[in-house]
């Protein structure tokens, strides 16, 4: 595969990396798997896998380089890592909140915030998102952060009236 970047962001799974990478680039406009490379017996003893196991996936969303590692339950995704999606319109946020958001954890969305079935943080924005809140105008950086405070996914026009 070439790369696309020089850096990729590596996802650890428990056995879900082949899954996941699927689910993904069924999402992502401009989207593919790569390759994936398999456990053998090497290593057996420390990784615990089964030998054909799947051990990394390499695939590409809307341009950007992941991996996927099936790693086993030693570690769990949290908020401290999140993956910023970029949206032009309303419909686009619509259409990424709902693919990505799992409907069993309402309590994980919060600000454009959310999480997907295998735990990973996204955040759905609108593109404008950073130029609302780097504003020199201190009072409309209030104004829009207190309208995104109240919101589980973002509204864009509501976002851009509290601006002014």
């Amino acid at each position: 595969m070439p790369s696309l970047s020089r850096i990729t962001p590596c996802l650890w799974f428990d056995r879900q990396a082949e899954e996941a990478a699927n689910y993904y680039v069924g999402i992502f406009p401009h989207s593919r798997i790569h390759g994936m490379s398999r456990y053998g017996e090497a290593g057996r003893e420390i990784h615990g896998m089964a030998p054909g196991t799947v051990l990394t996936v390499a695939f590409e969303l809307d341009g950007q380089a992941f991996t996927a590692l099936n790693g086993g339950p030693t570690f769990i995704f949290n908020e401290a890592v999140s993956f910023q999606v970029q949206c032009d319109t309303q419909e686009q946020i619509d259409f990424y909140w709902d693919r990505l958001g799992y409907q069993g954890d309402p309590a994980a969305q919060q600000c454009g915030w959310l999480k997907d079935r295998y735990g990973v943080s996204w955040q759905i924005v609108p593109r404008q998102m950073d130029a609302l809140l780097t504003s020199p105008d201190q009072a409309r950086v209030d104004r829009v952060m207190s309208a995104l405070l109240r919101m589980k996914k973002l509204e864009v026009d509501a976002l851009v009236h509290a601006a002014g």
